[in-house]
């Protein structure tokens, strides 16, 4: 189980990484306001505007589900359920908390649902 050091440390950690998130995706420009690709005299220009505005979503997508997965963990702690994997209802492994503070999984579950 967490100690109290060990959760006040972690809760420290994820409230940090919630207001990062929060900074990021409040200065993140609208992606696609008022520019559509393929208007240029040049096809190379169109690609590297698309492929730009590809990445500033995918980005942006990453981004929106840490977030989600940071607040989660919040709430987790709220409840009283942090550090429990939500697939085995065993510990996390604290060390994986310290890594990876909003983990939801334990490291075998996670294996598993990534294969």
């Amino acid at each position: 189980m967490l100690t109290a050091k060990l959760e006040k440390h972690l809760r420290e950690q994820l409230e940090q990484e919630r207001r990062r998130l929060l900074e990021e995706l409040g200065h993140d420009p609208a992606i696609f306001a008022d520019e559509r690709p393929g208007y240029s005299n040049h096809m190379a220009d169109d690609a590297s505007e698309v492929y730009e505005q590809a990445r500033d979503l995918a980005l942006r997508q990453h981004a929106e589900r840490q977030l989600e997965m940071v607040e989660h963990a919040l709430e987790k702690l709220a409840r009283g359920t942090f550090g429990i994997c939500e697939q085995c209802g065993q510990p996390i492994d604290p060390a994986r908390l310290r890594g990876l503070p909003q983990a939801m999984y334990c490291l075998p579950c996670q294996k598993r649902r990534e294969e």
